[in-house]
């Protein structure tokens, strides 16, 4: 699928360039909130993603918005909350469309990066905070809303941000609902880089081209080993070690990295 452009309907497109999937939300109009018919088209989306991968023809993920927002999450209008109207199952929502979602994200073998180009809220922020790596442009940020709704951070929310900001913070944010810069972010640990707005792109091409040039196949297991860790005991983690060293080991790749390392000239890899 290199060099294919995707529309998936009209709220997800992908482009498939050298073995990068850029993966665009595509309602700038709603700040790329999600409906039900973007959900159906970004399972869709995922869905080719993995059969590149399978196909050799992906290696690398990048998923961002368009417009002047990353995600606002759930779109409200799409539901009919109005005072003495039955009450929407939310859980429903998150059963069928935000846990398969980030699940998705993070089983992908292969190395997925958000750019996240403006606003991201809600799930929308989650949804950025489930990928691999988070470079977020100066101007963004990432609001945990829900607690103005009366609600809970979900799409991972309330896993993802005890972990990488520890309680206190993670309660700052989701009980306050205050609005969290990217500068702020990065120095929180929260993301891996804060860019200028016009950086963003240019920098997140330059890491997925480097990415798509790498080993894949030990990137997918690194990430594997490193999500694995978040629930295993010590002893289950080193055991989890040594399976997957062995796997590395007898990999396509881990040879081609050792031969171009004698032979002093730049490897190629396969992502097998």
């Amino acid at each position: 699928m290199n060099g294919e452009v995707a529309n998936f309907g009209e709220a997800i497109v992908l482009n498939v360039v050298d073995g990068v999937a850029t993966l665009t939300l595509n309602r700038p109009d709603r700040l790329n909130s999600f409906n039900d018919d973007m959900h159906r088209e970004m399972r869709a989306a995922l869905a080719a993603v993995q059969a590149g991968r399978t196909d050799g023809s992906v290696r690398v993920l990048v998923i961002t918005g368009a417009g002047r927002g990353f995600c606002a999450g759930q779109d409200l209008s799409d539901r009919n909350v109005a005072a003495g109207d039955e009450a929407p199952d939310l859980g429903a929502s998150v059963e069928k469309n935000y846990k398969p979602l980030v699940m998705t994200l993070r089983a992908l073998d292969l190395p997925v990066i958000a750019a996240v180009n403006g606003v991201a809220a809600g799930a929308g922020a989650n949804i950025a905070l489930a990928c691999d790596l988070v470079f977020a442009a100066r101007s963004a940020s990432f609001i945990q809303v829900f607690c103005k709704l009366g609600l809970i951070p979900d799409t991972g929310g309330t896993w993802i941000l005890p972990r990488l900001l520890g309680p206190a913070r993670a309660l700052g944010l989701s009980l306050l609902g205050d609005k969290l810069s990217a500068e702020q972010a990065e120095n929180w640990g929260l993301i891996w880089k804060c860019v200028d707005d016009d950086a963003l792109l240019p920098t997140v091409q330059q890491i997925a081209a480097q990415l798509a040039a790498g080993p894949t196949f030990g990137y997918a297991q690194t990430k594997k080993a490193i999500w694995a860790s978040s629930t295993n005991d010590f002893g289950t983690q080193l055991d989890l070690e040594r399976d997957i060293m062995r796997a590395c080991g007898h990999s396509a790749d881990y040879r081609e990295g050792v031969a171009a390392f004698m032979e002093k000239r730049t490897p190629r890899f396969i992502g097998k």
